[in-house]
């Protein structure tokens, strides 16, 4: 059986829905967070999958670029939603009704 093109993008449309449902559906902020670095991966996978298809580099440069960016992302991220629990002391997000710390 050969591995297509469509099957990378659809596995990529699967994790990125399972993100979206993560970010819809939960409501605590950590969940919340790892969602979206699902989703952002999801995309990544479709990018190198057609890079990979195409014979083009273009697409891997781009998400090396951007799991850099990523990493810096969860580095801010995380320590907002330490700030967050150290002066709320919950990561859940109906019980956080303002952004001032």
């Amino acid at each position: 059986m050969h591995v297509g093109l469509e099957h990378y993008l659809v596995v990529s449309a699967l994790l990125f829905n399972l993100g979206l449902l993560g970010v819809i559906a939960r409501r605590n902020l950590l969940v919340i967070y790892m969602s979206l670095e699902l989703m952002l991966n999801a995309a990544n996978l479709a990018l190198v999958s057609f890079s990979r298809f195409n014979n083009n580099l273009n697409g891997q440069v781009m998400v090396f670029f951007i799991i850099t960016v990523a990493a810096a992302e969860v580095a801010v991220g995380l320590a907002l939603i330490v700030a967050l629990y150290r002066k709320k002391q919950t990561a859940h997000v109906e019980d956080l009704t303002t952004m001032k710390l």
